[in-house]
């Protein structure tokens, strides 16, 4: 049987993955076409994308990573995807409302291949508002909410749900569960994936394969198992296994693809060691926030998070700290100058779409300096010994000036203190960091201390502390995955052949 080598997606790594290894193409439009059970084509559902934080984004192609982004209000990327995976990726979303759903489906279409509406997640963000698993008991939001769809994109929709209350699997009592399905089925949609769970059955609840093959059995469409990391899927011939056990059309993988993604090479997996290493490199290539970069390595490394290389990744503050603690500290500094190079050239281009500060540049002292964290004491940064300075001199606080250029969303800022006016040449990734760097620059006009370590200085007042490490105003960063929010975010895109970077492993 020929079977797929899958590559990783790694634009907007999340906590969950969800992964699917498909035997379906589009045929007709809206319909998927089951291939009998080979796993020769790939897809990856993204994570869960809440509507209302959807509606909000502004499609923005992002040149410098030839990417396209959507971008919340706040600068925060919600989804980023690229062409090459255009055909590939499905959009999931969390959904109460027909047409929320109906407008993020068309506000993303042209950049994926399906969208899917989750049903099935049993966190508390998702159903505390109608969404994800709480759909399950409402049958009539179910379906108008997948016909809206059907009738309203141009793209395949799918769905994901769980085993209802219901079920006795002892004696196979499914009744509530084949109904709702039967009722998924004449909304049009082209595929539907059941977790062989219940809402609030968990990971260490043994998964039914005997429930979802008693739904493929039911319906006429392809029916995607999941569920089966835990109990079936630990190397990529248990995948087909899993498959045959509950009859489905094809497969969908979490746990198992986060742990270790190189179990879709039929080899079988390689080293960890060199996944993450493969995985670092994509994150700093797509400007992945670290933040969750250091989720997904973390989710990696397990029960090795207490050796020498996990505590350094626990320790890691940035990107940079990250690649450093694996061994590409150099790849990371080739590549963000590559990056930064790139964004120069594209600004060059267009010097139209450049907004520099209104001010009359003439007279402003400049310098090209960045504010690197760890070059400072925790408690201390350029801004509080600029401010402690102005108050001792009896100078009126310092005023900064952000301006944020819409080519690449990087960030400039001018510190404005006794009348003069000072400025990184240096644009940032977020307001707090370019303001730091404006304030480095009055400082070291000034010859004043400007807190870096083993510099001495006058004490400043015990003073609430600026969180420069968090780095909250990054534009380009994805949120911070926090409990109860593992499914929120895209996980891994699949591809097949010749375009794989896991080829040659």
């Amino acid at each position: 049987m020929e079977r797929t080598l899958c590559t990783v997606r790694f634009i907007y790594v999340s906590a969950v993955a969800i992964l699917l290894v498909s035997s379906l193409r589009p045929s007709g439009g809206k319909a998927f076409r089951p291939l009998k059970h080979q796993l020769t084509w790939a897809q990856t559902y993204s994570g869960e994308l809440i509507d209302l934080k959807m509606l909000q984004c502004k499609r923005v192609v992002n040149e410098a990573l030839s990417t396209v982004d959507f971008v919340a209000p706040d600068d925060r990327v919600v989804f980023r995807t690229c062409e090459r995976e255009q055909s590939r990726v499905v959009f999931q979303m969390g959904t109460s409302d027909a047409e929320r759903a109906l407008a993020v489906a068309r506000l993303v279409e042209n950049d994926v291949a399906g969208i899917d509406v989750n049903m099935g997640c049993p966190k508390e963000y998702s159903t505390k508002g109608g969404m994800g698993a709480a759909l399950l008991s409402d049958p009539d939001k179910i379906e108008k909410i997948l016909s809206t769809l059907v009738k309203g994109t141009q793209r395949p929709v799918t769905c994901k749900i769980r085993i209802l209350p219901s079920v006795k699997i002892l004696h196979l009592k499914l009744e509530d569960t084949l109904s709702l399905v039967k009722r998924i089925e004449r909304t049009g949609i082209a595929a539907i994936a059941v977790h062989g769970r219940k809402r609030e059955e968990r990971p260490q609840h043994p998964v039914s394969c005997e429930a979802i093959k008693a739904v493929a059995e039911t319906l006429s469409i392809p029916v995607i198992a999941n569920g089966g990391s835990h109990d079936h899927i630990q190397g990529y011939l248990d995948i087909e296994d899993f498959r045959q056990a509950t009859a489905a059309s094809s497969v969908m993988v979490a746990r198992a693809a986060m742990w270790n993604p190189s179990i879709f090479l039929k080899e079988g997996p390689r080293p960890l060691e060199e996944v993450m290493q493969k995985y670092i490199r994509y994150a700093v290539q797509y400007d992945n926030h670290y933040t969750n970069t250091k989720y997904c390595l973390c989710q990696m490394l397990r029960e090795h998070l207490e050796s020498p290389q996990g505590r350094l990744l626990h320790a890691a503050q940035s990107s940079q700290e990250i690649c450093e603690a694996f061994g590409l500290g150099a790849f990371y500094e080739e590549t963000t100058r590559e990056l930064d190079a790139r964004r120069g050239k594209l600004l060059a281009r267009s010097p139209e779409e450049v907004e520099e500060p209104a001010e009359d540049t003439s007279g402003i002292i400049k310098m090209a300096v960045k504010f690197d964290r760890r070059a400072y004491s925790p408690q201390i940064t350029p801004k509080m010994c600029l401010l402690e300075w102005c108050r001792r001199e009896k100078l009126a606080q310092p005023v900064y000036e952000t301006v944020q250029r819409p080519l690449d969303r990087l960030f400039c800022s001018v510190v404005t203190v006794a009348e003069q006016k000072y400025q990184s040449t240096l644009w940032d990734k977020s307001k707090k960091l370019a303001e730091q760097a404006a304030a480095i620059v009055c400082l070291r006009s000034q010859g004043l201390p400007e807190g870096r370590l083993r510099e001495e200085g006058p004490s400043l007042h015990k003073r609430k502390r600026e969180a420069p490490d968090q780095d909250t105003g990054d534009p380009r960063a994805q949120e911070p995955v926090l409990p109860g929010e593992l499914c929120k975010k895209p996980f891994l895109a699949l591809a097949s052949g010749k375009e794989s970077p896991l080829e040659g492993w």
